[in-house]
Formats: C-alpha cells, structure tokens, sequence
C-alpha cells in the first residue's frame, strides 16, 4: 500500500491514495476514512526503499522519518501489508491497526509523526496568539489616543467652535444671534402674558389675516394672466401661508412679515415671457433662479451685508414706502375700474356704480372706526373694542350685506371668479418641481437673473425691516437684519423646489402689525396718539399665515367675499402706507391698535 500526500495541499488536508492491481482509490477532504486495503502486488518481504517508506507527508512531517535514519540501507522493515482504518480530519490524524513487518518501528513512526505535528500546531498556536495581542495592543493604542484627543476637543471644545463660528459668521451676524436668541421664548408667550395682551392679540390676528389675504386673491388673480395660469389664486395662498409661517420662526424681527408684492411679480411675468420666448421649461428655469437665489442670501446674510443698508436715506425709505403704497391703490382702482369696462349684463349698468359705492363704503368705514379713539363717543372700554373688532366687523357686514336679495339682484362680482372651488395646482402639475431636468450650463446661467432678483430681495426687505425697526416705534428687543435675510434665503429655497411664488418684505402689512400690537395714549397737549410700547411676538404672524393657509380648505366660502369690499381694504391699507411714508412721524391716523389710557 502506497499513502502519499501532495506537498501542494495545505496542512489540513490530506491526500491518499491506494493501488490495488488495476484498481485504485483517491480520498480527499477534511475528514476522510479509509477501511482496509491490502497490497497483494509485492510480497511483503520485498524490500521498500528508504524513498519509498515515506508513506504520508504532511508540510515537513513525515512517518518514519526516525526509522530511515537508523536503517540507511536500501531495505526496511517498515514494509505496510494492510491498513485497517485510517481517519485524517482537521485537526489530528489516527492511523489504526496498520499491519507491518515491524510494527514497533512503524509505530514509533507513527508517534514521531504525531509528535511533530502537535509541535507544529503549537507554534502555530503561539504565532495566532501572538497575532492577536498584536491588534489587541493596537487596539488599546487607538483607544487611548482617542481619548486623549476627545480630552483635547473636550477643553478646547470653545475655542475650536469660536473659531468655525468667526469663519462662517460675520461679526454682525453674530452680533443678531446674540441680541435676539435670549428673547426668542418671549416673543412666543408675550401674546398670552396678561389679559389686555390676549384681547389685543385675537383682533390683529383677525383684522391682519384679512390684510395679508387679499393681496395674495389680488396677485394670484392677476399672475394667473400674467404666466397664462402656470401660477394661480390657490399657488399664492399656499405660498403666503406656509412661508410667513416658516419666517416667524427663523426671521429675527418677528413684527415684520414677508407677502407677495408687484415688484415681485413683475420680476415673475418676466421671467415666464422669457423661458416662452426661448422654447424652455419655465418651473425648472424657475427653480434654479431661487437656488441661486437663495446661497446669495444666505451669502449676504452669513457675510454682514446688511449693514450696508445705513447707506440709505430717509428719503429712500419715504419714496420706496410711497412706491408701495401707490402701488395697493393703484390695484383698488384697476379692480374697480374692470368692472365698467368688463359688464357682463348691458341691462344691468347699475352694478359698476353698486361695487364703487360697497368698496367706498367700506374703506370709509374702516377708517372711522381706526379712529373712533380718537372720538368722544361712548367710554374708552367700547370705544377700544370697536376700534380692534372694526374692520374685521366691516368685512363680515358687507359681505353678508352682499347676500341679500336687494343687492344680489345687482350681480356684484366676488372671488368666485378667480378662486377655484376645490384644491388643485394650476394645470394639474405635481407639488415638486423636475428641476434637474434642464442641461447643466442652464442650471449655471440661471445665476445670472438671480442676481437680479437677490438685489430686489435685499432692497425689499431690509428697507421693510428698517421700517419696522425705526425708534419712533419703541421696540425693545432689538433688529436682526443679517438674521432676517438668512431666514428670507431658506424660505426662497423651498418656495423655489415646489414652484410656489416668491415672497418678500411686505412694508404695508408690517407695519399695520406693528399698529396693531402697539399700546397708546391720546396726547392733550398735541391731539395725537403716542405709542406707550408695542407687544413684539411671533404668535400673531404665526398664526395669521396659518389660518391663511388653511384658507385652501375653505375656498368654496372664500368665494363669497365681495370683490369691491377687497378693493375697499386695499385702498386702506394703501392709506395708512402713505400717512406713514416720512417714517412714522406722526401717529395720527394708525391702523387698530390698543390705548392705554383714556382722554
């Protein structure tokens, strides 16, 4: 019998191989058992060389490797006749009932084998060990050097973020985190701090959601002309509602609110003729000049630019605060000049004259009770009420006024014509915007409109803030502008990724919700009104644009507001604008406030 290993296998496999006349068997694996082969081709007697008695080799291992060396001759007695069994596994190796011409050689053979592979495996059990302390020992390096490196952050900790914050933030910008973050748990709960701060909170909330509505019906209405109605009615309150809602959490004035104005949406018809004129996609053009848009932003936010608004004049303010206000009066007296032009009914002349006289009538009466403070009717308790719940009651009134048959009979248009009857985007599209659907160099050329655009956002909203912020209005709690331009840059962001429109610095309703929270006191000496102090929180912003908003699950009554009781407001609102124009000189003649004192 021949048992030969292949020098090539590794150590833990062997190979045997068994001949018997024609007949031969090979065995491999792990574990393999051999059951008694005889070899009958020799005799037993005949002599095996000292190369051939290396019957099994395993690496250096080799039976009978001791025997070969006390029998150099070219004969040994270590002739195998017959093997029993023999079993070979991974981890040791049996040779059983070996039958031989000296079995007391073979077995010493056998016990050598055995012998060196234990040795074997010991050493390799030595160098595994070795191995193992050796990443253990890296192991416990790495630890400790991580540990002393966090140590070394952990006492560093201020430095190493002053340093990221000086790097990123400019010193002005800082200079806003700091003024405002210590009140910006007041600016919340300041609404709700006292009874008189409640009762003055709920009627600005109502009389400002009223204000803050019908630009964004007014602009709506109109872009959906202007961008053949890719954007509509529904897209501005969306668009109002949710970004003054995402502004009165970041921006750093809260008194300030951003809404849809005409520069904008003229920045918008624009920019729509130009992507029809060039046969391009317009929501994917649009969404990339609000990215671009946006990193300027926060850029001139992060960088401290807005302290280049000192550059500016009063009478820059005076004349951009009269540009706005011409601006809502000039809306009123187009919607109401449509209604001359455009009659449905050539029988029923009467109705231009109707709307004229509702929206008149509103605006009058709106002023009146503005000012019934300022009356010697009633005590000061009804003559507060009615200056807080006025315009909301104004509003309501015409409306319902509207509803009567005697009126009714003179078709007065509503907002049934230009808002739609359930929820739905203009032209069916989806909420997100395929912007990466234009070619790279369009995505990069975009920038070039944004820059337009960021400058018009920059002059927008600083000047509106820098209006709010003026001392005649006694705010306490500082201005924030770097911080307000951040905050404006994200909400342009994410208007920009859901094609909704763009919104900006509203000076117009700012300022009437700086009235509305505003404490005052009627003055002998000068027959005006003065402000004591003004309630500055974000719960009323907050709360107006989300009841904006929610608007959208209330289109159907929406619908029953009358067009002239909006042109009403709008000439209102436009009013008090160009009262205040020399920077709130004057109090006289404020939008709805609350008095502090009696006269």
């Amino acid at each position: 019998i021949l048992l030969t290993a292949a020098p090539m296998i590794s150590p833990s496999y062997l190979v045997l191989a068994f001949s018997s006349g024609n007949n031969g068997a090979m065995v491999t694996g792990g574990r393999t058992t051999a059951a008694r082969y005889t070899y009958l081709s020799t005799p037993s007697s005949s002599p095996i060389s000292n190369h051939d008695c290396r019957s099994i080799g395993v690496n250096r291992a080799q039976i009978g490797r001791r025997h070969r060396k006390k029998n150099k001759s070219n004969t040994s007695s270590c002739a195998i006749t017959s093997i029993n069994s023999a079993t070979i596994d991974d981890n040791d190796i049996n040779i059983q009932n070996i039958t031989t011409e000296d079995d007391e050689e073979c077995n010493i053979a056998n016990k050598c084998f055995k012998q060196d592979k234990l040795v074997e495996r010991a050493k390799d059990k030595e160098e595994l060990k070795a191995a193992v302390q050796e990443v253990k020992d890296v192991a416990k390096e790495v630890k400790t050097s991580t540990k002393k490196l966090g140590k070394t952050i952990a006492k560093n900790r201020r430095g190493i973020l002053t340093f990221l914050r000086n790097r990123l933030f400019s010193i002005e910008m800082r200079e806003d985190i700091k003024r405002r973050k210590k009140h910006y748990v007041s600016d919340w709960t300041d609404a709700f701090k006292s009874k008189k701060a409640l009762l003055q909170t709920i009627p600005a909330i109502l009389f400002l959601y009223f204000a803050c509505l019908a630009p964004a019906i007014s602009f709506g209405t109109i872009a959906t002309d202007l961008t053949s109605g890719s954007i509509g009615v529904v897209e501005f309150l969306l668009s109002s509602g949710l970004s003054g809602m995402l502004y009165s959490v970041l921006s750093g004035q809260p008194m300030a609110f951003i809404a849809p104005t005409g520069l904008t949406l003229a920045f918008i018809s624009g920019l729509f003729r130009f992507c029809t004129v060039q046969n391009v996609p317009f929501f994917p053009i649009y969404a990339w000049v609000g990215i671009w848009t946006s990193i300027f932003m926060v850029t001139l936010g992060a960088a401290g630019s807005s302290k280049l608004i000192r550059y500016c004049t009063r009478f820059t303010d005076e004349v951009f605060n009269a540009l706005l206000s011409m601006n809502f009066i000039y809306e009123a007296l187009a919607s109401l000049r449509r209604n001359f032009l455009l009659v449905a009914d050539p029988m029923n002349l009467s109705m231009p004259f109707v709307s004229l006289a509702m929206a008149i009538g509103t605006f009058w009466s709106t002023v009146k009770v503005t000012t019934m403070e300022q009356t010697i009717l009633f005590n000061k308790r009804i003559r507060t009420n009615i200056k807080n719940f006025g315009p909301v009651s104004i509003i309501a009134i015409m409306s319902i006024l509207n509803l009567h048959p005697w009126i009714k009979k003179f078709g007065i248009p509503t907002l049934s014509r230009s808002v739609p009857s359930r929820f739905m985007l203009a032209g069916g599209r989806d909420f997100l915007i395929p912007f990466r659907s234009i070619p790279i160099t369009a995505r990069l050329l975009c920038a070039l409109p944004a820059v337009l655009l960021t400058s018009l956002f920059f002059m927008d909203q600083n000047i509106s803030v820098r209006v709010v912020n003026n001392p005649d209005n006694k705010l306490r709690k500082g201005e924030a502008y770097n911080l307000d331009m951040i905050a404006l840059g994200i909400v342009t962001l994410g208007l920009s990724l859901v094609g909704l429109p763009w919104m900006c610095g509203a000076t117009v309703q700012s300022m009437n919700h700086v009235v509305a929270m505003s404490h005052t006191e009627f003055n002998e000496e000068t027959q005006q009104l003065e402000v004591i102090d003004v309630t500055e929180t974000r719960t009323t912003g907050f709360v107006i644009h989300a009841m904006i908003a929610a608007t959208i699950g209330l289109l159907p009554l929406l619908s029953f507001l009358p067009t002239p009781v909006v042109a009403g407001i709008f000439l209102f609102l436009g009013k008090k604008t160009h009262e205040r124009k020399l920077i709130l000189r004057t109090n006289r003649g404020w939008g709805i406030g609350n008095s502090s004192t009696s006269r």
